[in-house]
């Protein structure tokens, strides 16, 4: 019989794919608009509309972490998180929920931060996709000796 740690651990594992993969997609989006494949509009849509999964999966792995007593994982997340806040917190002023907004996305300086943003993003999901996975096979020897 198999702990609840490989369990926690491999949901983690799996929705930091999950995340992986819609910061990819973030960052094809954001170089489609530089090279004007995708107009503001569009951008902002389909950006806007992945924002808040994005945050809510990430604060549900933090929560798992901190419920299940994790405490090294859960501070390894913390930061992030107050980031996702703080964003949230300060982004212009819309009528729906989201980061983007239409009439800045264009600068150049907006355009840069979204890369660097989406490149250090990756970085931290793909750290953090190998620190769960090692968690989960810990856990995995642990159980099976």
């Amino acid at each position: 019989m198999l702990d609840t740690d490989f369990y926690v651990f491999l949901l983690a594992m799996v929705i930091s794919i999950v995340l992986l993969f819609i910061m990819v997609w973030h960052l094809i989006m954001v170089d489609e608009l530089k090279n004007d494949y995708r107009n503001p509009l569009d951008f902002c849509q389909t950006m806007n509309r992945l924002v808040l999964p994005e945050y809510l999966l990430h604060l549900f792995v933090t929560l798992m972490m901190l419920i299940c007593f994790y405490w090294i994982t859960c501070l390894f997340n913390i930061p992030l998180l107050a980031y996702h806040v703080w964003r949230y917190m300060n982004r212009p002023t819309m009528s729906g929920p989201g980061l983007y907004d239409a009439t800045m996305v264009m600068n150049r300086a907006q355009l840069s931060l979204y890369t660097k943003e989406g490149f250090i993003k990756i970085g931290f999901y793909v750290l953090s996709f190998l620190v769960y996975l090692f968690n989960m096979m810990v856990a995995l020897v642990t159980a099976l000796t």
